[in-house]
């Protein structure tokens, strides 16, 4: 039995178990369920070894006493503890032991339940006490802050009665300065209307004194034969130059009607005749000049109101932002252009014109001949257009075609032309409106039979039309 109990001190076998149980309480929330089970099984195989061993001193033990020593202890202790099914592990543990043990735990477990009880009372009435402290807490709050809203409602009240006569005299300054101020723009009214007038009547002396040299000019002249003894309506025989005087712009919409108007037969009397006359050096063709001619201003009409449009949009955006004053934005835009009609980009209006006349099959010229030539009429016409396009309302070209029926009420015939044919060969000049009113015929050719042909920069003849 000594050597049992020696190899078992010696291998520190409740160490071991100890060491296990520390380890397995560190690691459980890391391992799963398997490993953790495992452990358990591992230290109670450890633990019934270690039980065999003891059971094999106690064994030993028992011999070494003979057949009698020891039995007490056995039938006192061993037995008792293997019939409680290893529950009682002390030796003076009875049945009114565990009774007695059972009935102080009840106690126990009654007393603590009283005193939660209590607890929860005495926690209650704390809380009932603190919310009446609270209550109270805030009852005086709000009474320091009425007394506060009440001290300063004083001051501003002896502040406002203060300043009050203060008030009353910025008041009595303002309406003064108001009174003032209508007085000043009452006088600058009358100031403006004076202005007004005084420029009134410079326009109309400045109109007078040029249709009084204009009808100087003309008297001399005899009458030729033109569009202008076959107009609908006779329009002011006011003169156009280029280079308008600042009191041109400011001339009311029926004067510069009059004045464009007699412009636009000028241009057909004599400047349609210098073009026509240049391109004769070139071409012996009269109808193809006389097409070219009506082509280059057709075309300076359509690219000058294009131009317009755009220059409308940006002064028009230009003047949206700031525009104040009782006129409308669209009168504002519209004096604008009157008043700065030179900022009109003329030469691109002439490019671009001159750029369409060169793919256009009915007006090729020769390989030699460049549009260029009549660069000045064009610009004359460009100039023309883009002017006619601020009146109110503006004044356009009518709408042509070869082959159209003839209208007395919108052309003349040329002195070539057959009177009995009933459609235009060609046309020579432009008819000018006024919405959907003629006020200057054109001028077209009429022929029963017409062979049209449209002679390409390489000489050759691509085609050949008739009528």
């Amino acid at each position: 039995m000594a050597d049992s109990l020696r190899r078992l001190v010696n291998t520190c076998t409740y160490s071991v178990l100890q060491d296990k149980l520390e380890s397995w309480y560190q690691d459980y929330h890391l391992s799963s369920c398997d490993q953790n089970l495992n452990r358990c099984c591992e230290i109670l195989e450890l633990t019934s070894n270690v039980q065999g061993q003891l059971f094999g001193i106690l064994n030993l033990t028992a011999k070494e006493g003979g057949h009698f020593a020891g039995v007490d202890t056995l039938k006192s202790r061993f037995l008792p503890w293997l019939g409680s099914c290893f529950t009682i592990t002390t030796s003076g543990v009875t049945s009114d032991t565990s009774f007695s043990l059972i009935q102080e735990s009840k106690e126990k477990d009654i007393k603590i339940r009283e005193l939660s009880i209590s607890h929860d009372k005495e926690m209650k009435r704390m809380e009932t006490q603190l919310n009446i402290a609270r209550s109270q807490l805030e009852t005086i709050k709000q009474e320091d802050a009425q007394i506060d809203l009440d001290e300063t409602r004083n001051k501003s009240a002896t502040a406002l009665l203060a300043t009050e006569d203060d008030i009353i005299k910025l008041k009595a300054d303002l309406n003064a300065s108001q009174e003032e101020a209508e007085m000043y723009k009452r006088k600058l009214d009358i100031l403006d209307d004076y202005e007004r007038r005084v420029r009134m009547l410079k326009n109309e002396i400045a109109t007078l004194s040029a249709e009084k040299s204009y009808i100087q000019e003309r008297s001399g002249r005899s009458q030729s034969t033109s569009p202008l003894t076959c107009r609908s309506r006779s329009p002011s025989p006011l003169p156009y130059h280029r280079n308008e005087s600042p009191s041109y712009k400011r001339l009311s919409n029926a004067t510069r009607q009059s004045w464009l108007i007699s412009r636009f037969n000028v241009i057909y009397e004599s400047d349609r005749l210098d073009a026509q006359s240049l391109l004769r050096q070139y071409i012996n063709n009269v109808e193809l000049v006389q097409r070219i001619v009506f082509t280059a201003t057709v075309e300076s009409f359509h690219s000058a109101k294009i131009a317009f449009r755009k220059f409308k949009l940006r002064v028009r955006k230009t003047l949206a932002p700031s525009h104040i004053g009782p006129e409308s934005l669209d009168s504002a835009v519209m004096d604008y252009i009157i008043r700065n009609i030179d900022l009109y980009d003329v030469q691109s209006s002439v490019n671009d014109i001159i750029h369409a006349m060169d793919v256009n099959p009915k007006i090729s010229f020769p390989p030699e001949v460049d549009y260029n030539l009549i660069n000045n009429f064009i610009r004359e016409v460009c100039l023309l257009a883009f002017s006619m396009q601020s009146l109110d309302p503006p004044l356009d070209i009518a709408f042509s075609t070869d082959g159209e029926l003839f209208s007395e009420h919108k052309y003349c015939r040329s002195l070539d032309s057959e009177y009995t044919a009933p459609l235009v060969a060609y046309h020579v000049w432009p008819a000018l409106m006024e919405g959907d009113v003629i006020i200057v015929k054109g001028e077209a050719v009429t022929k029963r039979r017409t062979v049209v042909s449209y002679p390409s920069r390489s000489g050759h003849n691509p085609g050949t039309n008739t009528t």
